[in-house]
């Protein structure tokens, strides 16, 4: 050790070269990763896991089977040699959010995780704290939005845990703990229940004025009506929760004492696994859900927009918004109206990928040929909060093409993220550019290229955007550990290619995008009537 106790430069460099077990539980089943501490992935997995969706608006995974593929992921890295053990010295888990495991005193699953797209809970937190303004009682959307920025809806914990309490009191009897994803895998591998303020943001239990204060608001609680006593004690967030337990240790081939750091939702590693941690620095998710987000200085609310801010990183706040489905749009169209298994797409029956949807989308040109698609397949939350909005293909003619469908829902997630980042800048006070893209879409230059141009803004796109999150799980847990610093996180990051909006493009895109508030405008109250029983 050199004088003053600090590593020497060649033992601090090998400590951030060690692996960390990266964990991003996304809705589609769980990225596995080793990663080392400054981002670099070693060896990833990802397994395919499926929502069952249920009669009443219920949305379910089993959480025991997240266990199960995660260590069978990590225990075959490890046995195959692709991963050296003695390399690995952290664990962290990043993932959805706003969902529930209710689970027993061991963290064992007693119940499925209701997941957050989960409807059944909006009509019992109506019940609870509904009334005439925007929806909610005057005293407890003050409370809320004073204490939190937010208000719970019913698709979040709040309306998951009196949907146990009223609907299946079995469950809700066996549970000892309500935990987040994050919080549930990482009680598995510890043997600690334990949560913090960024991973129970959704809960809307917290009071967020004061981050150092780590317990929950017991006027909140009570006016949610559920049990305080199975919320998870709270603890600072990027915590060292403890050490992987050794059966777990040694069931997996790693060595005792590997370290596990409290977890974060997805939009925490996004924007650290994007690098764009400073000030005024935006990142862009293109995922199975859209956001755009950034760090900010102070909690803040936007109701009518559906934005708020919320417990970020070192005692800061990152900016919460979501676009229910963004990806999930393209998956859609593949899987129900373009029929992959027919092989019409010129690559054999059941072949049809992504890449190809892409390719022929680069067939039809900007705009189109003037067809729109209203990417609201689930509701919508920014920069409308509406349950009963569904997607729609808009001005089809005989002439319209099917990689004009294609092109079209590209575009239209684009108008959607285009809509959202006008009000995130008014929110923000400043102009945003450029944005840092993640996500499985951020993997094609075609869709990169739509969103430079219909946002007018610089898009970069990152080198292995897929593994974004899983990049910044792992960079947290350097930075946890004490071996990465914030200021270094943005130069880790490489990009790969930055995207310029082309000024050919601009008139059809201003004019198109432009559409999309006005059809939610003409057509919301349709929706209303349609689809006010099934939100």
């Amino acid at each position: 050790m050199p004088e003053g106790g600090a590593p020497a430069p060649a033992d601090a460099a090998r400590a951030r070269d060690r692996l960390v077990l990266a964990v991003d539980l996304g809705t589609g089943g769980p990225k596995v990763g080793f990663v080392t501490m400054t981002g670099r992935v070693v060896w990833r997995d990802h397994i395919s896991l499926a929502t069952r969706w249920l009669d009443g608006g219920g949305a379910v995974q089993d959480a025991g089977e997240w266990w199960t593929v995660v260590t069978d992921a990590a225990r075959k890295a490890i046995a195959n040699g692709d991963v050296v053990a003695t390399d690995v010295a952290a664990v962290c888990i990043t993932g959805q959010w706003a969902s529930t495991v209710p689970v027993d005193a061991d963290g064992v699953p007693v119940g499925d995780c209701i997941m957050w797209q989960d409807h059944r809970g909006i009509r019992l937190v109506r019940q609870r704290i509904g009334g005439p303004v925007a929806g909610f009682a005057p005293g407890a959307l003050a409370a809320w939005v004073r204490k939190t920025a937010g208000i719970p809806g019913g698709n979040d914990p709040i309306g998951h845990m009196l949907n146990l309490a009223t609907n299946h009191p079995e469950v809700a009897a066996a549970a000892r703990w309500y935990l987040e994803p994050v919080d549930y895998l990482a009680m598995r591998f510890t043997g600690v229940a334990a949560a913090t303020h960024a991973s129970m943001t959704a809960a809307w239990l917290t009071d967020n004025r004061r981050l150092d204060h780590l317990a929950y608001d017991d006027d909140l609680v009570r006016r949610a009506g559920i049990d305080g006593t199975k919320l998870p004690p709270l603890v600072a967030t990027g915590s060292v929760i403890g050490p992987v337990r050794d059966e777990v240790a040694d069931d997996l081939g790693l060595p005792r004492g590997v370290q596990v750091v409290a977890g974060v939702p997805d939009l925490h590693a996004a924007a650290i696994g994007s690098g764009a941690l400073g000030d005024g620095e935006a990142h862009m998710a293109l995922s199975t859900t859209s956001w755009i987000s950034l760090p900010v200085p102070r909690k803040k609310t936007d109701v009518l927009h559906g934005m708020a801010t919320i417990p970020g990183i070192d005692g800061g706040y990152l900016l919460a918004n979501n676009h229910d489905t963004s990806g999930l749009c393209l998956q859609w169209l593949r899987d129900n109206l373009l029929a992959p298994d027919d092989g019409l797409l010129g690559t054999g029956a059941g072949a049809c990928t992504f890449d190809d949807l892409t390719r022929l989308a680069a067939g039809s040109p900007p705009g189109a040929r003037r067809v729109v698609f209203t990417p609201w397949l689930e509701g919508e939350r920014t920069p409308v909060s509406d349950s009963h909005l569904r997607g729609g293909f808009h001005n089809l003619s005989l002439a319209t093409t099917r990689a004009d469908l294609v092109r079209a829902v590209l575009e239209g997630v684009a108008y959607n993220n285009h809509w959202l980042h006008g009000y995130v800048e008014k929110f923000a006070g400043r102009r945003l550019d450029p944005i840092r893209v993640v996500g499985g879409g951020a993997q094609s230059d075609l869709w990169c290229q739509i969103h430079a141009d219909v946002m007018d803004r610089t898009i970069e796109q990152l080198a292995d955007p897929l593994h974004a999150q899983l990049r910044g799980a792992a960079i947290l847990a350097g930075m946890s550990l004490g071996h990465v610093d914030r200021t270094e996180v943005r130069d880790l990051v490489q990009v790969a290619r930055s995207f310029t909006p082309d000024p050919a493009n601009r008139a059809v895109y201003d004019r198109l995008s432009g559409e999309l508030p006005r059809l939610y405008k003409a057509q919301r109250t349709m929706f209303r009537r349609l689809n006010r029983r099934s939100s």
